[in-house]
């Protein structure tokens, strides 16, 4: 089976997109991350759930989870609203890594070994400068599992 075969439809996002909108959308359609998207509508980079995260949770929780314990539920739930004024630029891991794309004629094998050598629950199908879709961890795995 091929990248091609295995490619679904995937929501995108621009580098501009409001980094709330971002994690409304992974939230709402349960996805591991997003494709990140350059003015022509090309795969730019792939943006994972976790560095959402990453953006809205404070530094000084992240490096001492002690302090995340003595900061009571009602301020703790309203971390995300901070991102509403940042956006999908500011998430980006820093340095960039390798783009996660393949070509349509990909095997599971170089999917799945882009996924783990990029550390990323998605990877990009592309043809030439049309992206086809992408393939997801979750659909991967059931492929290699099946068989």
């Amino acid at each position: 089976m091929r990248a091609a075969d295995l490619a679904v439809s995937y929501p995108t996002v621009g580098l501009g997109t409001s980094a709330l909108e971002a994690a409304r959308l992974l939230a709402g359609a349960d996805l591991p991350g997003l494709i990140v998207v350059d003015a022509a509508e090309r795969p730019y980079t792939i943006l994972p759930g976790t560095q959402v995260l990453r953006l809205a949770v404070p530094a000084y929780c992240q490096e001492d989870p002690a302090l995340a314990r003595v900061i009571d539920e009602a301020h703790a739930d309203t971390f995300l609203r901070d991102l509403a004024d940042r956006t999908v630029a500011e998430c980006l891991p820093t340095p960039e890594r390798e783009l996660a794309v393949v070509a349509p004629d990909a095997t599971v094998l170089e999917i799945a070994a882009l996924m783990a050598r990029t550390r990323s629950p998605l990877v990009a199908v592309v043809d030439g400068r049309t992206m086809l879709g992408a393939v997801t961890l979750d659909a991967l795995l059931d492929r290699m599992l099946a068989s």
